[in-house]
Parts: structure tokens; C-alpha cells; sequence
């Protein structure tokens, strides 16, 4: 199974380290082959070929990345041609601004982290930073989240400052990248495509909670839907 990891690898930084991992984890309990390949943002711009020969994408944290353009790039083909796609903290941003530009129709959707006076929005920093925080985060009944988690509620940790603008949750719902999860005050924590056979977006990072005696349950639905 090939696997696109679309991020700037730092091999420096933990969850780039968690991501190799947990991918390993969750083929391991499937009993598959997994061949992961980290792709640099930039050069998706203007070149898909490993997007379009993978059988899953993973848009890894790690934003602001090179190239934003290469990042929507990717994610659009995912989203477009049913590959199974993960995007956590970072990925789940771009998965939005992808979403807005392409769906919504907000051309210049844009994340604060690259220019936080853009006219519309879409990532905006969050009131209090998340940044190596654990906390609760309330499923949907219903939704695929809920189904791989087998419970309504879970906790999960975050590296993140940015999230979706909860001035735009509304109109992301209603227009189909459904909120799956949410923290204590309502706000987005997952997202999901219901008609797709896997597209989902996590402000958390799971790969940092998962282990080889326990893989991750959403990375291993995300390998499943695949296989």
C-alpha cells in the first residue's frame, strides 16, 4: 500500500516521528505492507504524479508549510477522487481552506498563519493556544469518527494555535464537510465527508497517541479504507 504523506518533513519534530510510526502500528494490526513517502509541498504545485499513484494521503501537522498552493493541491485530488485522506492538526487546517476555495467558492480563503488580515478567514488563531494540551473532544452519533472510536467521547492531544474560524462552522457544515467532533464550547475538532470513502480532518493529532500493542483507531480505519 502506498501512502503520500503530504508535509515539510522535520525529522526533528515529534509528530513527524509519530506519523512514520503510527502508520506502521495500523498496518501491523491490518497485516499489510505499507510504503509511506513524505512529499515536500512545493513541487506539488505544479507536479501530482505521486498524489495520483497513492492509495492514501495523510496531510501531516507541521504547517506554515512552503507552499500552501501544493498543499490545497493535493488534498483536492484526494477529495475529488475518493483516495482515503487524513488530515491532522496542520492537514485538518489545509483541508478547510481546500474546501472553502473549491466548494464554498471563497477563492481567497485564507489561514491566518499566512496572512492573518485576509478578507475571509477560514483558519483563524484559536482564543487560547492548544499546544501540547490534551483534552475532551464530544462525537456525533452516526458519524465515522464515532463508529472507528466505538464511543461518544474521547481525548485526544493538540499541537496546535489555529483552528477553524467558528464564524465559518456553520456554512463548512451545511455545505457537507460535515462537524463530526467538537471540544466544550461547540467548536470544530473533526470533520468528515460522509459521502467519501474516508476524508476526515482532526485539529489533534492522533498519531500521538498511538502505540504498537495499540494503533490508533482512526489510522487504522483510514489504512482499511484502502485496503
Amino acid at each position: 500500500m502506498q501512502v503520500a504523506i503530504v508535509g515539510d518533513y522535520d525529522a526533528s519534530f515529534a509528530p513527524h516521528q509519530a506519523t512514520d510510526a503510527a502508520l506502521q502500528h495500523a498496518a501491523a494490526q491490518l497485516d499489510v505492507g505499507v510504503e509511506a513517502r513524505w512529499l515536500a509541498t512545493g513541487p506539488l504545485e505544479a507536479d501530482l504524479t505521486d498524489i495520483e499513484a497513492a492509495d492514501v494521503l495523510w496531510c501531516a501537522p507541521g504547517s506554515p508549510y512552503r507552499s500552501v498552493a501544493g498543499t490545497v493541491a493535493a488534498l483536492r485530488y484526494g477529495r475529488e477522487h475518493g483516495v482515503p485522506t487524513l488530515g491532522t492538526c496542520g492537514g485538518c487546517q489545509h483541508m478547510v481552506i481546500e474546501y472553502a476555495r473549491h466548494v464554498l467558492g471563497f477563492q481567497d480563503a485564507q489561514h491566518a498563519e499566512y496572512d492573518p488580515y485576509a478578507s475571509h478567514l477560514f483558519v483563524s488563531e484559536l482564543t487560547c493556544s492548544l499546544a501540547g494540551k490534551t483534552m475532551p473532544v464530544s462525537l456525533t452519533a452516526g458519524t465515522l469518527v464515532a463508529g472507528l472510536y466505538g464511543q461518544g467521547e474521547v481525548e485526544e492531544q493538540y499541537y496546535c494555535n489555529f483552528g477553524l474560524n467558528p464564524a465559518h462552522q456553520r456554512a463548512l457544515h451545511d455545505a457537507g464537510f460535515r462537524v463530526a467532533g467538537v471540544d466544550g464550547d461547540g467548536e470544530a475538532r473533526v470533520l468528515e465527508l460522509p459521502e467519501h470513502p474516508f476524508y476526515m480532518a482532526t485539529l489533534f493529532v492522533p498519531q500521538a497517541r498511538s502505540r504498537p500493542d495499540l494503533p490508533h483507531p482512526l489510522i487504522v480505519g483510514l489504512l482499511r479504507a484502502a485496503v
